[in-house]
Order: C-alpha cells, then sequence, then structure tokens
C-alpha cells in the first residue's frame, strides 16, 4: 500500500476537525482512558470529517468498536496483540499497522502481515516514558532491509526536520504528535510538515 510521509496523531476528534481541512490526509485517533460511548462518539465525528477531505482515518487499538463502527484501519501496539482477534479483523476487512520497538517484535508484526511496521522511538520523546533506547537513523535502514517492500513508519521525538532524515534513510512516512499538538500554532506547524514531507508524496 501507498501511505502518506506525513502521519499525524492526536487524541481527540475536536483535532480531526480542526487539523485534517489544512490538507492532512492520514491521521491517528489514539484515545486513552475514555469510556465506550465517548470513544465511539469521537470516532464518528472524526470519520465524518476524514470522509469528506479524502483522509486515512486510523484508530488505534478498540478494534471490537472499529468493526462495529465499520472503521477500516486500526493501529495496534505489541500490548494489544494479544486481545486482539487477528481473524476477525481480517473478516471484517479492516487493514492494521503495528508498533514495534525490537527484533522479536518485528519478528511477531511480520507474522501477521500488517499494512505497515512503526518503528520508535526515533528520537527521544516526551509524549510517554519508554523503555527503549532512541532507535536512530541506523536502525530504520536496518528495518529498512529487513521488512523488504512493506510500509516502514517513524515515530518519536520528530520535527519537520529530522522527519527529512526519517524519510531519506528510508521510512516511507513519519507520525508526529507533540510536534503539532503542542505547537502555539497548529495549523502553521501542519503546513510545514506537509511541505517538508512533499517530495515523498
Amino acid at each position: 500500500m501507498k501511505i502518506d510521509p506525513f502521519y499525524l496523531i492526536v487524541d481527540s476528534a475536536d483535532w480531526v476537525e480542526r487539523l485534517v481541512p489544512f490538507g492532512v490526509k492520514l491521521i491517528q485517533l489514539r484515545m486513552k482512558d475514555k469510556d465506550t460511548e465517548t470513544i465511539i462518539q469521537h470516532i464518528k465525528r472524526a470519520k465524518n470529517i476524514c470522509n469528506k477531505f479524502k483522509a486515512q482515518l486510523i484508530i488505534n487499538d478498540y478494534w471490537k468498536i472499529a468493526i462495529d463502527e465499520k472503521c477500516d484501519f486500526i493501529h495496534l501496539g505489541q500490548e494489544d496483540l494479544k486481545n486482539t482477534d487477528i481473524s476477525a479483523l481480517r473478516k471484517s476487512g479492516i487493514k492494521f499497522g503495528l508498533s514495534t520497538h525490537n527484533e522479536h517484535e518485528l519478528d511477531i508484526s511480520l507474522s501477521i502481515s500488517p499494512e505497515y511496521i512503526a518503528l520508535g522511538p526515533i528520537y527521544p520523546t516526551i509524549l510517554k516514558k519508554m523503555k527503549w533506547s532512541p532507535q536512530g537513523l541506523e536502525k530504520i535502514k536496518q528495518w529498512r532491509n529487513q521488512i523488504g517492500s512493506l510500509p516502514l513508519v517513524g515515530i518519536g521525538g520528530l520535527t519537520p526536520e529530522r522527519a527529512i532524515d526519517v524519510l531519506k534513510v528510508g521510512a516511507n512516512s513519519a507520525a508526529v504528535v507533540t510536534d503539532i499538538i503542542l505547537n502555539k500554532k497548529p495549523e502553521e506547524r501542519v503546513q510545514q510538515w506537509i511541505k517538508v514531507t512533499q517530495a515523498w508524496r
């Protein structure tokens, strides 16, 4: 599959509605510690805006809700895999991407044929406490060689400048959270990201 080089991750439909109109074509809704009804409402809103602007919406985890809400793409962490019915996902036609942090996780991921592999953190990140050291650009090159043509997403501590390096060494997409969400002018930052990743589009 072809994956957009700019992969935005947000924690609410509010952000989806705010930023997708500025040209975001690949966006993940990652909501944690919310009740089921709240998650469903945010997914419905996010789907509506993404359909309007022809953006690909990816739901983090919540695979059962994703099936019920007729979503077509989810993202799973390694910890989510244990509780996910992959055969049910395939039966429903939902595509999925997987997070990886080491060789063991990569082997597990490749064995179930995801749509993409995410590697992180590439650089130090403030989003959440990581038990993994920053992977660096060399690990992207290594993963690229190991996974062949499967799309590779780099995540963790990325800025527009770092995203260019990540894409140059072999990633197909650069995922970002805090560089945009914590920016004083997130709409302008989104446009910067779109501009610097244009060469890989």
